[in-house]
């Protein structure tokens, strides 16, 4: 089942101005499809997936083969395995400098393939997919709703294979060797020296600590490793784009402000895969329902645009705000809750005001728009609408 992905028409631009463009972005979220449909009426190209031994073999002698297709669009599938045919399309993008030559797909963040941007300055454009987005399931899914779309984001997360599993089961069981794979493969060849067994109390400990404030110390306790190694594998798991880092907002007012950043799962099928919550029924009833809807909307919200910045506010006194958005004169404040009747602290107002917030939100899991308590509540797809519109 093919869905519409919004990012489609950003990378054909991009593919008409630069020789290189890159899709980056998770195992598994639909990279490969997407290039397969944007590639499917192009005449002259061919796809090589580095992960296939017959499809290396064409690239024993790399300069050859990329002279041989000069008038095709070549597509590299899992770039990150071999950095070093940066240099060689380098060489090649100038022997012939054409918009559109060279499509590329990697599972790892452009500051993780570093000779990426070393080689190809200039020449290459980068584009960051994501799992399945609101609007992509609610728009190109028939007899999918609002209500339907947030609920299985919600509870399966946006991959495409997870959230349009058949049942439940097969969801929960794609996303166990989903991070199986991960853990066992994936990590270790990006960087992971730990064993698997580590890396599983380090993904189960982040979990636990979803939306909270990071204390790289305690956490390095808890499973017998030092504070620096978790900020590094944090920092390698944010390149695998799997964790998101929050940062706190930092400004002039003169009060103490807390100023560790919070951590996110970036998908919460995959939160709630490695806290063991199978379906919908067992998160409702889970501790971890609060930090699992802050993390959804949260990752729906900043996954939506990129020219506000994101951040989030704590004073030392418990003034609190989830999420700042801000662009120029707009500065929006918005609290998650995952209750239908929710009810705002006296500290948000607080640090609403300590911020001069030009507009307060909550948002919830629900449908429809109502004013509480000088701010307004939304459902998810409400509040995106608004913000999309802005």
């Amino acid at each position: 089942m093919w869905i519409d992905r919004k990012a489609a028409k950003s990378v054909i631009e991009l593919m008409g101005i630069f020789p290189v463009v890159a899709i980056l972005g998770p195992r598994q979220c639909g990279k490969s499809s997407l290039a397969k449909h944007l590639l499917k009426g192009v005449e002259n190209s061919i796809t090589l997936d580095l992960e296939r031994p017959s499809d290396l073999r064409k690239l024993d002698d790399p300069e050859m083969f990329f002279e041989a297709n000069r008038d095709m669009v070549v597509c590299l599938d899992e770039i990150q395995r071999f950095p070093d045919l940066f240099p060689v399309l380098r060489s090649e993008v100038d022997a012939k400098r054409s918009p559109g030559r060279f499509l590329i797909l990697g599972s790892a963040s452009k500051e993780l393939l570093k000779q990426s941007s070393e080689s190809l300055a200039g020449r290459i454009a980068y584009y960051e997919l994501t799992p399945f987005i609101y609007s992509e399931v609610v728009d190109g899914i028939d007899g999918m709703d609002g209500m339907d779309g947030m609920r299985h984001l919600w509870s399966r997360g946006g991959f495409p294979d997870s959230f349009l599993s058949s049942t439940d089961r097969s969801s929960i069981l794609w996303r166990q060797n989903f991070l199986k794979t991960l853990i066992e493969r994936d990590l270790p060849m990006l960087g992971f020296k730990g064993d698997s067994n580590r890396l599983s109390k380090l993904l189960m400990l982040l979990a636990h600590e979803q939306g909270q404030l990071v204390n790289y110390a305690k956490m390095g306790q808890a499973i017998d490793m030092t504070g620096q190694s978790v900020r590094n594998y944090i920092e390698l798991l944010c390149s695998t784009f799997l964790i998101s880092i929050l940062l706190p907002k930092i400004s002039n007012i003169k009060k103490r402000i807390v100023k560790s950043h919070k951590i996110y799962f970036r998908d919460q099928g995959i939160f709630h895969a490695v806290l063991r919550v199978d379906d919908f029924n067992d998160l409702l009833g889970s501790p971890y329902a609060g930090a699992s809807w802050e993390g959804v909307a949260i990752e729906q919200i900043v996954s939506a645009r990129d020219d506000f910045q994101h951040s989030f506010y704590r004073s030392a006194g418990g003034a609190e705000i989830d999420l700042i958005l801000e662009k120029r004169n707009k500065r929006i404040a918005v609290e998650f809750k995952s209750s239908k009747t929710p009810k705002l602290s006296k500290g948000f107002h607080i640090a609403a005001d300590d911020l001069e917030i030009t507009d307060k939100w909550v948002v919830i899991p629900s449908e429809g728009v109502y004013p509480i308590s000088g701010a307004k509540v939304a459902g998810l797809g409400d509040f995106l609408q608004y913000y999309m519109g802005l």
